[in-house]
């Protein structure tokens, strides 16, 4: 396939907190964009605070897809959202708007991008009993060191607590006798489209805080509270969802098992832990143009500097 017959995709990628959101908005705004969400969390409805989920009028009257599109009892997986984003792509494009993948689950963002395909082994219920009734004697920090022996790449992606997706990792290791990372490394990294992937990136200790910032903010603005709705409206504290940053550690505070000061202490660790996960995944990923991102530096700055970016990689008009 030529180039010149590839759909133009448009992605904003980089770390939680980084400025992704402002960036995303203006530049939808500027390139006739419609923005669909790479965000593993912010597809489950009433999950808004903990999320960082953008609301109606900041949205600006731009469309943006794949949020609230889950009750949170229900799993999302990556192979849904490469199919559902695979057919937004060939709809925006046919609506003559620009798709624009914005996010920073760089799984999800990597295998929309290049099409991956996914593992064929299939579900086997008993092996997941098994490791299930495993995690539940001996504890996640045990399961998670039973993908590390076999599988140590994907055990450093996941967060021992992401107990779904290291049995699965587990299973097609245990079916195919390959690792997980083994089987996605070595796929064909060759995109179906015309890709144009920017990454913001801040100094460390500058992120760091503007993590811990947005934590303040969230509980501000009642994260304990919407933790709390969750939990008394029956989502249980083993669903994926709830294992998602801010959600397992208030819910453990809830719960009585730590104090609020405590819990909050965890949280940032993780999300600081989370936010090193995620530029560790984005920077194996290729072509990426990276942008520096400081407080100090003008917006108009850093847009014109990824408008340039986009106009050199796409080297024509829209």
């Amino acid at each position: 396939m030529t180039t010149e017959t590839k759909r133009k995709v448009l992605v904003l990628l980089g770390p939680t907190a980084v400025g992704k959101t402002r960036l995303s908005l203006e530049l939808a705004e500027a390139f006739a964009a419609e923005i669909i969400s790479g965000d593993s969390m912010q597809v489950y409805r009433g999950m808004d605070i903990g999320t960082a989920k953008i609301t109606s009028a900041e949205m600006k009257g731009i469309p943006h897809h794949l949020i609230d599109i889950h009750d949170p009892l229900d799993a999302y997986s990556t192979a849904e959202f490469q199919e559902q984003g695979t057919r937004l792509i060939e709809d925006i494009n046919r609506r003559g708007k620009l798709p624009f993948i914005v996010g920073g689950t760089g799984l999800y963002i990597e295998s929309l991008c290049y099409g991956f395909r996914f593992s064929e082994a299939v579900a086997d219920e008993a092996f997941r009993s098994e490791q299930d009734a495993y995690a539940e004697e001996h504890g996640a920090v045990a399961l998670h060191a039973r993908l590390a022996a076999v599988d140590p790449v994907s055990a450093a992606r996941l967060h021992p607590n992401d107990r779904r997706r290291i049995i699965r990792a587990l299973e097609v290791h245990h079916q195919t006798d390959v690792p997980l990372s083994d089987s996605l490394a070595g796929q064909k990294k060759e995109s179906p489209y015309e890709l144009c992937l920017i990454g913001l990136t801040m100094d460390r200790k500058k992120l760091y805080k503007r993590i811990e910032d947005r934590i303040d903010q969230m509980l501000a603005e009642g994260l304990v509270l919407e933790v709390q709705g969750l939990l008394e409206r029956g989502y249980s504290r083993s669903l994926v969802s709830m294992q998602g940053l801010g959600y397992k550690e208030i819910a453990a505070y809830l719960e009585g098992e730590t104090t609020l000061e405590e819990a909050v202490v965890l949280l940032k660790r993780d999300t600081r832990r989370f936010a090193k996960r995620q530029l560790s995944w984005f920077r194996h990923m290729k072509d990426i143009q990276w942008v520096e991102v400081d407080e100090g530096q003008e917006f108009s700055e850093i847009f014109a500097k990824i408008q340039d970016i986009i106009a050199e990689t796409f080297d024509k008009p829209l």
